[in-house]
């Protein structure tokens, strides 16, 4: 498998993250120093992110999580806090594996754009050129006599889905709730975006969601939902291959992501991080089992690959992929994009649709246009994070990848967000 190159240092921290001899960890902590202090950290101020995180899972805000930075493609921290189980004394890794949600959209775009590259896709495309539903879609809109089902004004295209302007939402919304739960979608399907419990393959649930009404018209609206999923359909239909072999080849095979997964292998069950929940405390509480808990990543029907919501992953898988789109697309030996078409990713595609004043949207990351939109982070600093609480931002600029896991949800905590402006804080060179 191919790592990243890490100093010496690297090891020693995994040890302490695992939990090593007092002589052991006074050696990582001196080795990381080093490590940190040439790459432009302030060890002190790092240590900071140590204090905050244990305080955390001390006052139980959360059970448990594991940060990664990466500067220049090495390791500037890695650390693992808390609990991967709890209730059953598993203490959290750097190996844990978690449920990363709407963290699989990146990967589902850069998917697209790879067959897209090949004369396989066009943006322009209309989605029903690969599920013919969709030539015929609806949208639902509020009148004083109720709700009313119009026509949608032209074809959903290619390019809508990977910048969520299609109108499609997940279903959740008051006017159009009752429709989705009738097909086992919105209400019924988790918070909206689950699937994992699903016996059939994805293209037969998008072929159902076609004949529901989407919530805005094609290109009017940023509507955050089901596009990446269909998005995944298409990807299956113009490979003529499933989504998770499609992925595999074309992505966590090339990078040498050994652990990301739509359906965790069982003997790999036992790196997997349990879900918890912030009760009306906002204390972490294990979540219960099923659709808007713990899920059915191991045991379930495995058949429904969902390309917006699907995949369980590593930190260290998920910054190896990360770190090829900040080097445009390659990660040597391996090139999956073209320079051009990561441009597309990580630049804003939407205007002011977005609706946050700073921030746009691209091809399948969120992207800062201004500085000061969100917290530090520097202008065309792009990422996303997933329903379970995992956040992640690349800033290029200071050729960052910082990777924030967690499984908790819902999670009312601020303790991914604040880790980002932790890291920001510690970093003193350019």
């Amino acid at each position: 498998m191919m790592r990243f190159r890490r100093a010496a240092a690297v090891a020693a921290v995994l040890q302490l993250a695992v939990g090593a001899l007092p002589a052991a960890r006074a050696q990582a902590s001196g080795a990381q120093a080093v490590a940190a202090r040439r790459l432009g950290f302030a060890p002190e101020r790092l240590a900071r992110i140590d204090s905050y995180l244990q305080r955390a899972v001390d006052s139980n805000r959360i059970a448990g999580a594991v940060g990664l930075v990466l500067r220049n493609g090495q390791v500037v921290y890695q650390r693992a806090v808390g609990w991967a189980d709890n209730e059953a004394g598993r203490r959290m890794t750097v190996e844990s594996m978690f449920r990363i949600a709407s963290q699989t959209k990146a990967m589902t775009s850069a998917v697209i754009l790879s067959l897209m590259e090949e004369g396989k896709v066009a943006l322009s495309d209309p989605v029903s050129r690969f599920i013919p539903a969709f030539a015929r879609t609806t949208v639902a809109t509020r009148a004083d006599t109720g709700r009313v089902i119009r026509p949608a004004t032209r074809e959903i295209t290619i390019r809508d889905l990977l910048t969520h302007t299609a109108g499609v939402s997940y279903g959740t919304e008051d006017l159009v709730a009752p429709l989705y739960a009738a097909k086992g979608l919105g209400p019924a399907a988790g918070f909206g975006w689950y699937t994992a419990d699903k016996d059939e393959p994805v293209c037969t649930t998008m072929e159902r969601l076609a004949t529901l009404p989407f919530v805005a018209q094609p290109g009017e609206a940023w509507v955050y939902g089901y596009s990446t999923d269909i998005l995944g359909c298409v990807a299956d239909r113009a490979s003529r291959m499933a989504l998770d072999e499609l992925i595999r080849r074309r992505v966590t095979g090339p990078l040498g992501l050994e652990d990301t997964y739509f359906f965790i292998p069982v003997e790999k069950r036992i790196r997997l991080v349990a879900v918890y929940a912030s009760d009306t405390s906002n204390h972490a509480v294990r979540a219960p089992d099923g659709a808007t808990g713990q899920g059915h990543y191991v045991e379930g029907p495995r058949r429904n690959f969902s390309g917006g919501a699907g995949l369980v992953s590593t930190a260290r898988d998920y910054a190896r992929f990360l770190q090829m789109v900040l080097r445009g697309g390659t990660l040597a030996p391996t090139r999956l994009l073209a320079p051009h078409t990561v441009m597309l990713m990580t630049t804003n595609q939407v205007g002011t649709l977005f609706g946050t004043a700073g921030l746009g949207f691209g091809m399948g990351f969120e992207t800062v246009d201004r500085y000061g939109a969100d917290d530090l982070s520097s202008v065309g600093t792009f990422g996303w994070g997933g329903a379970y609480g995992s956040q992640y931002k690349v800033d290029p600029k200071e050729r960052l990848v910082m990777v924030f896991m967690i499984n908790q949800l819902p999670n009312s905590s601020d303790v991914s967000t604040k880790f980002f402006t932790l890291v920001y804080q510690a970093l003193v060179k350019g």
